[in-house]
């Protein structure tokens, strides 16, 4: 009866990508709510101006036909009114969608009071990580490589194309810098159900922030086409309590 229950009250969380999904993951982090909720009011937008436009077309369709109106007055062809209505209206449309567009972006270009920093670096194909914050018993950092796990050597409940066999570990409810370059080209870092997508670009260092707000497992993938093999050095943020990520970390050293 509890399992049951459970089933039905339990929020299950789509935190990966799925065969012929359209809408968007489920969200973990301020950056990515910011970004449906923009989503969602553009959509609004666009709603309303496609039944607009579309009431419009069908009208002039049907009451202004050769049939109906054989006639045909010069103000139906010209109109100053009309055209100023038609000219200023998308312009204040763009305008409420241009406020909240510019302030989720610079939002999202914030980076304050970080507690901790990964450093990130694209290779071809593969991802490279530093926990520069903390250092293991030889006075050196922790990082690591992280590789896609083949095909063959997958688990039961492992993603194709999306596993790893190294995943970054995070706390929860901590704000975490991530910065980022490529090691030979360009590439993306990506994790879409946190709201993560900086390019990774040799030579430059990126810089963006995060904070996950529940536990899970976040899968990314490169978002920049980085070579023959660019589908398969994927991502995966593994978010955890603060308890977890000292045994983690004390695990590391």
């Amino acid at each position: 009866m509890f399992n049951l229950l459970s089933l039905f009250f339990s929020p299950i969380h789509c935190d990966a990508p799925e065969a012929w999904q359209i809408g968007f993951q489920d969200g973990a982090s301020p950056t990515f709510e910011g970004i449906t909720e923009l989503h969602n009011s553009i959509f609004f937008y666009l709603i309303v101006i496609s039944v607009g436009v579309a009431w419009v077309l069908g009208s002039v369709v049907v009451n202004f036909s050769s049939d109906k109106s054989p006639i045909v007055y010069k103000y139906a062809n010209h109109g100053t009114l009309i055209e100023l209505v038609w000219t200023i209206t998308p312009a204040f449309i763009l305008i409420a969608i241009a406020f909240p567009s510019f302030k989720l972006l610079y939002l999202m270009d914030e980076v304050i009071s970080p507690s901790m920093t990964i450093k990130v670096v694209g290779h071809q194909w593969y991802w490279s990580y530093e926990y520069s914050d903390f250092v293991n018993d030889d006075g050196e950092s922790i990082e690591f490589d992280s590789y896609m796990v083949p095909d063959s050597d997958l688990e039961d409940g492992q993603l194709r194309l999306l596993e790893v066999d190294n995943r970054v570990v995070v706390p929860v409810d901590t704000h975490i810098r991530f910065v980022v370059t490529g090691a030979d080209v360009i590439h993306d870092f990506a994790v879409p159900a946190l709201g993560l997508k900086i390019d990774c670009t040799p030579g430059r260092l990126n810089q963006t922030s995060v904070l996950i707000q529940r536990e899970g497992v976040y899968y990314g993938q490169c978002s920049e086409l980085c070579g023959v093999y660019h589908g398969f050095m994927p991502i995966a943020v593994e978010a955890v309590s603060l308890e977890k990520y000292l045994s983690w970390l004390d695990s590391q050293s």
